[in-house]
């Protein structure tokens, strides 16, 4: 089990980005139009630097939902392989087969 903290830590990243979401696809439009003057554009770059750093997509990590691994993730299922095998070991996986040796 990965710790608290961290697993909190990557929640409030997730709605920091779910926020500010829409006001920082419009400054990057802004930024990326050729069109506008650059003085808007460069207004538009320091609003974007001012929004806080873990609103950026970038800043997430997948973690596993059961366990809250970040290493070893499967993204269709949203599970580490560690959780993986343990759902499948015990019938609540559909489509695997137990396995052991």
């Amino acid at each position: 089990m990965a710790k608290k903290a961290m697993v909190e830590r990557e929640r409030k990243r997730q709605r920091l980005v779910e926020k500010y979401a829409a006001k920082r696809a419009a400054l990057k439009e802004i930024i990326n139009d050729e069109s506008k003057p650059m003085e808007e554009r460069f207004r538009a770059s320091l609003k974007l630097a001012k929004l806080p750093r873990n609103s950026s997509a970038t800043r997430l990590h997948n973690r596993c939902q059961l366990t809250g691994r970040p290493h070893a993730y499967y993204r269709k299922l949203k599970v580490s392989r560690i959780a993986l095998r343990d759902l499948g070991s015990n019938g609540q996986a559909p489509g695997l087969v137990k396995s052991s040796w």
